[in-house]
């Protein structure tokens, strides 16, 4: 029988992997941090009230997870100020070789974290079982049962990696990721390579991927935690789509309009789930009421 987990696993992170020897999400795929500095002033923004709620620890820290080039973690050491900015330590996690990034220390674990931990597009990566129905496989009969003969990627090590995550965490953790819930769960197995989709294959040639169930992983974690939509994440945090002033006051504003317009776009980027769990820190003290998430279809953007 074909190990799917294994043979998934060593496409992207056994010596020959994907992301092993190197290979970085930017130039296969686009995703939020690419965008611009928008997603990394959000995530800020919601820092400083899980810092605020902690009481403002001598050291506060971020931890991006599955940091791929750093251009997230990076983005936000450098957009950090003032007692913040003073206190902030940021720590890129990822298998691959480290980038040198000023203010960015590097690892290959999850560290334990006081302040905001961040897994952007990394759940997605973590490789699963597959099976074909009927199944009973006991994450397949809670988590997926309406499979009948279908295939479905089994969500269990997903589910663990995240409660370990959110387990390590004083403040806050953040899942961002494409995904589906009970209700519209899908196969969605599939392959990224030079900013097009492809058929997967186990060769290390490709990014493979599959959509997260986030209500899985949120019912893993357990604790105090709401799943809602980026969209409507990113208005609570404050980015606005509002082009205002004139000249190039008024240029500049239009260019960051239309990219606060991409990271909430509800058919794309703007349609992620965003998983926030407090961890000693009330939700309510960091994100408003907010509608539950929806999922699309809409799953990485090619470059």
């Amino acid at each position: 029988m074909f190990d799917w987990e294994a043979a998934w696993h060593a496409a992207l992170y056994g010596p020959a992997g994907f992301f092993t020897r190197g290979e970085k999400p930017a130039a296969h795929f686009r995703t939020s941090p690419l965008v611009g500095p928008e997603l990394a002033e959000a995530l800020l923004t919601l820092l400083s009230r899980v810092d605020a709620a902690l009481g403002c620890p001598p050291v506060v820290d971020f931890v991006d997870v599955g940091a791929g080039g750093g251009e997230l973690a990076s983005a936000v050491r450098s957009l950090a100020s003032g007692s913040l900015g003073a206190r902030l330590r940021v720590t890129a996690v990822e298998l691959g070789p480290p980038v040198d990034l000023p203010g960015v220390r590097w690892s290959s674990t999850i560290p334990r974290c006081e302040g905001l931990l961040v897994g952007h597009e990394w759940l997605d990566a973590i490789p699963c079982p597959v099976v074909r129905g009927p199944s009973s496989d006991p994450w397949i009969t809670r988590w997926w049962p309406s499979l009948g003969d279908g295939w479905a990627e089994v969500g269990t090590p997903r589910d663990t990696a995240w409660a370990a995550a959110v387990g390590s965490v004083r403040g806050a953790a953040l899942a961002i990721d494409y995904g589906h819930l009970v209700s519209s769960r899908h196969f969605s197995l599939t392959g990224y390579r030079d900013g097009r989709q492809v058929e997967p294959v186990f060769d290390g040639s490709c990014d493979i991927t599959a959509h997260v169930a986030l209500d899985a992983c949120a019912d893993a974690a357990g604790g105090d935690f709401v799943l809602v939509s980026q969209r409507d994440a990113l208005a609570a945090l404050g980015l606005s789509s509002e082009v205002t002033g004139s000249g190039w006051e008024w240029l500049e504003s239009a260019a960051r309009a239309g990219r606060v317009a991409e990271l909430r776009d509800p058919l794309g980027l703007g349609g992620f789930g965003w998983l926030l769990h407090g961890c000693g820190v009330p939700v309510s003290a960091l994100l408003p009421s907010l509608p539950p998430w929806r999922p699309n279809p809409a799953s990485h953007s090619v470059v």
